[in-house]
């Protein structure tokens, strides 16, 4: 497991099979968006307009914990 978060290169998540998702939040104009691809233990995430850039690597449970936050609304 990584910690907290773990910056990677998109191309070594390629490397481990990443299929990228983008956020149903995403406002459709190619602005705010996100990414997500999903590990057994890790969820890699990153900028939609920078494909090539970044990524950054959380373990699930900090992941869910995110997700509870986010849709709480704050």
């Amino acid at each position: 497991m990584t910690d907290w978060h773990t910056p990677r290169t998109v191309e070594d998540l390629a490397a481990r099979g990443a299929h990228w998702r983008k956020s149903s939040y995403s406002d459709g104009a190619g602005n705010n968006c996100v990414e997500v691809a999903h590990f057994p233990a890790e969820i890699g995430i990153r900028d939609s307009k920078n494909k090539t850039g970044p990524a950054l690597v959380v373990n699930a449970a900090t992941w869910s914990s995110f997700v509870r936050f986010a849709c709480q609304g704050r």
